[in-house]
């Protein structure tokens, strides 16, 4: 959910302010995009330990919260279907900047929020190396690391059929959530909203 509220205020600034070291600074994302999470982890492990944050779920949400991909994606999806004309008509109304992220973009941009929504969780949901890497405490691992945890200690246990039903059972209960917001969001996948908005 961070990364949604993230990538839109700044995809929107990235599109459609001008401000200095606006260039330099999407370039520097565009290569953030190329850069491996796991190449990552351990920085961001070294990072997150100076401040003692590692053990904490903070360690996993901190560094999940910018989307470099979804940044890119909303800076498109604002060039390609929000008109400055239809913000110009929006602030010559009287409304100011925020009135018009609020009511004139952000429902316009709502197919490339669901997207990046839906990416993000995605994501964050399988991810495996960084809460590895971070979390030592078996009460704070997610899905993902629990399940691992459980077929390993079922390869050194004799007579684990029981735990390797309940590992098939996680397995199928880790994919349901993302398998029902993909069928709760999809309808949100419309485009051409601004379609007849400017004569």
């Amino acid at each position: 959910m961070g990364a949604t509220a993230v990538a839109p205020l700044a995809g929107y600034a990235f599109a459609k302010y001008r401000f200095p070291g606006r260039n330099l600074l999407f370039s520097s994302l565009l290569g953030a995009i190329m850069v491996p999470a796991t190449a990552l982890a351990i920085p961001t492990y070294l990072l997150l330990s100076k401040v003692e944050l590692t053990n904490t779920m903070w360690a996993v949400i901190l560094p999940s919260l910018l989307n470099p991909f979804g940044v890119y994606l909303v800076r498109v999806y604002v060039q390609e279907s929000l008109p400055d004309e239809l913000l110009e008509a929006a602030r010559v109304d009287g409304a100011g900047e925020i009135r018009v992220l609020l009511s004139v973009a952000l429902p316009t941009l709502r197919p490339a929020l669901v997207t990046v929504l839906l990416f993000s969780m995605v994501g964050t949901w399988n991810n495996f190396f960084l809460p590895l890497v971070m979390l030592n405490n078996d009460r704070l691992f997610p899905l993902t690391v629990g399940l691992t945890s459980w077929y390993q200690g079922a390869m050194v246990q004799s007579g684990a059929n029981a735990l390797f039903s309940l590992l098939v059972v996680g397995s199928l209960v880790a994919i349901l959530p993302l398998v029902i917001a993909f069928l709760l969001l999809q309808r949100y996948w419309r485009g051409g909203l601004t379609v007849g908005s400017l004569k």
